[in-house]
């Protein structure tokens, strides 16, 4: 499943809210919320179509407000998605890549905004490594837990936003109601939770306990909405379980690497000088089965990063990408002992699709 933008894709939600106009695309939202006299976008992260989709008496709120599915970005990794979210641009745009991204000073964990030197705010700007406006240029109110309201990602993918932050989930709803009240005509939402315990113990009985607390979180903003105004929910990826185990790349593939970036079910490999196709036949030869093996051209060529990549977005890709089938995944060195059972990364159906959630008051 490779991203539909241009109309089916979470990247074109923001600009249909906020850039209408006769030629603009209304993207997939239906009409009412283009009419709207505001709307709340928020972000559940982590909550899958395929996930949703399985569990409809754990969430009855959020089922009932499902009018379509559209897919996430390649990779299908929070770093990308969100950021293509706000900006309105395809990955090869903004040029966030994915989780790690190679860098003169090593791995840049974008999330964290840290590379093996330290804290990299002051040395990769986060403004210049993401050069996209975020939300058209208008500044809005973006609400996100209090402690990524000055990270590095935030800086790098909310831009110019009026960043606000939020200590307890409860608080959410007030501070949405609170904003609406003010006259703001757009605000946007985020909330972690779905991911974090997918992450942290699959989708066993912690995941549908969370998943009613989303259900809540929902119905309680729902009650506060003045008359007129529009709810749209959505999720920068969904997650598969991979709790049968990390595999360890080939030996043969890693005498051809120099080095690793990317995430677990998006690695990508940085050749050796003048090793590159060296490095595709050892990948190919040893992963074909667990992974969809290409080569960076080819997954420009396909558009799986939209129709332009930069230069810059560009100079971030390895040569050689491991694009996880199934429910394997690629270790890296930097996981350390940590071992997670949900994740994404990958163009599996169960990540790229995300459901599109509306009400309008």
């Amino acid at each position: 499943m490779v991203p539909a933008y241009g109309g089916g894709c979470v990247a074109d939600i923001v600009p249909a809210i906020l850039e209408p106009g006769p030629e603009a695309s209304p993207g997939p939202l239906p009409a009412e919320v283009l009419d709207a006299s505001a709307v709340v976008l928020l972000i559940l992260d982590g909550l899958g179509a395929e996930q949703l989709a399985a569990r409809p008496r754990v969430a009855p709120t959020l089922h009932e407000m499902q009018v379509a599915t559209v897919t996430t970005v390649a990779p299908s990794t929070t770093a990308s998605a969100l950021t293509s979210i706000a900006t309105g641009a395809a990955v090869g745009e903004h040029g966030i890549v994915g989780y790690r991204i190679r860098t003169d000073d090593g791995n840049l964990n974008v999330l964290k905004w840290k590379t093996p030197q330290g804290d990299s705010i002051e040395r990769i700007r986060p403004e210049r490594f993401q050069p996209v406006a975020a939300f058209g240029g208008q500044r809005p109110p973006a609400l996100q837990p209090e402690i990524y309201r000055k990270s590095g990602f935030s800086r790098a993918y909310l831009r110019d936003a009026r960043r606000c932050g939020y200590k307890m989930l409860s608080s959410l709803v007030v501070e949405v109601r609170r904003l609406l009240a003010a006259g703001e005509s757009f605000v946007y939402a985020y909330y972690e939770g779905p991911d974090t315990v997918a992450h942290e113990h699959g989708f066993g009985e912690h995941y549908e306990a969370e998943l009613r607390a989303c259900d809540r979180l929902m119905a309680d903003l729902l009650t506060v909405l003045p008359r007129g105004t529009a709810v749209v929910a959505t999720s920068d990826h969904g997650l598969v379980d991979c709790s049968s185990g990390v595999v360890k790349i080939d030996p043969s593939v890693l005498k051809c690497t120099r080095a690793e970036s990317g995430e677990a079910r998006f690695r990508w490999l940085h050749a050796k000088p003048g090793r590159a196709r060296d490095l595709y036949s050892a990948a190919a030869s040893a992963h074909g089965e667990q992974a969809w093996v290409h080569t960076a051209d080819e997954i420009v060529e396909a558009g799986w990063l939209g129709p332009t990549v930069t230069d810059a977005a560009r100079s971030r890709l390895g040569d050689v990408a491991l694009v996880a089938r199934h429910d394997w995944a690629f270790g890296h060195p930097d996981d350390g002992s940590r071992e997670l059972i949900g994740r994404h990364g990958s163009l599996t159906l169960a990540e790229m699709l995300v459901p599109l959630l509306v009400h309008v008051a």
